[in-house]
């Protein structure tokens, strides 16, 4: 698992992925980057522990990074499982997130509600009940992987 030590959440990801992945019997190892330069560094590290996948912590500076991260990736062989369906999008192995969409339209009605009076301290916290799972098979192809139908039949989108 790739993360930020300098994101306030980053103990909580690496805690909640280590329960998540305990009753399947996987391990999780936390490989730090705070910065770009550290991406390379990780990376190496990453392929020396032979990982079988990677899994990247939900992060600003990854977001912003995300090409060079997908190209790490592929350079290193390794199959990643990203935080926004436009990792996928852009090369990346696949993708599980809420929707954007969705939560911008959260916001707009959030928005309305205000400037008509309503006080922000009263409206209630909404969870995303929307989320988006994305595969690409052209970059699972380049990693000799393939996915069993069933998997790719509850995809919301299969990049070919």
């Amino acid at each position: 698992m790739l993360v930020n030590p300098t994101f306030a959440d980053a103990e909580t990801y690496v805690r909640d992925a280590k329960e998540a992945a305990l009753p399947l019997g996987l391990e999780i190892h936390a490989v730090k980057a705070s910065t770009v330069d550290d991406f390379d560094p990780a990376f190496a590290a990453l392929a020396q522990q032979k990982v079988d996948a990677l899994l990247l912590a939900n992060d600003a500076l990854f977001t912003g990074e995300r090409r060079k991260l997908i190209a790490l990736a592929a350079r290193y062989a390794i199959p990643a499982v990203y935080f926004w369906r436009e990792f996928a999008v852009d090369g990346g192995l696949m993708s599980y997130s809420s929707s954007l969409a969705q939560a911008y339209r959260q916001v707009g009605i959030y928005t309305g509600k205000i400037l008509n009076g309503a006080k922000p301290a009263d409206l209630p916290v909404v969870q995303p009940t929307k989320f988006e799972f994305v595969i690409n098979l052209r970059t699972a192809k380049t990693l000799g992987l393939t996915f069993p139908p069933g998997l790719l039949a509850i995809a919301d989108e299969v990049i070919e």
